[in-house]
């Protein structure tokens, strides 16, 4: 309830704002999001690849020294 109470407040403050101070806002608020957006990592096709490789060299070393290995399903139910 106090949420919404401080957001009409805040929502009638902005509406008595000069037009100039409006657009003002608005292409600061816009700004804003085009950079959240901007952060949002993403995994680069090297980094997945470079991932797989790791992890199968991982196998390979693990066969090689006779370390046991998960099972799939094992490895699925850890997730």
């Amino acid at each position: 309830m106090k949420a919404t109470v401080s957001m009409e407040l805040l929502w009638k403050t902005l509406q008595s704002l000069s037009l100039e101070n409006k657009e003002w806002l608005s292409s600061k608020l816009i700004e804003d999001i085009r950079e959240e957006k901007e952060e949002i990592e993403y995994i680069s096709k090297e980094e997945i690849l470079a991932g797989i490789r790791q992890g199968l060299l991982d196998v390979k070393e693990d066969r090689k020294n006779g370390t046991p290995l998960k099972t799939l399903q094992e490895v699925i139910d850890e997730l």
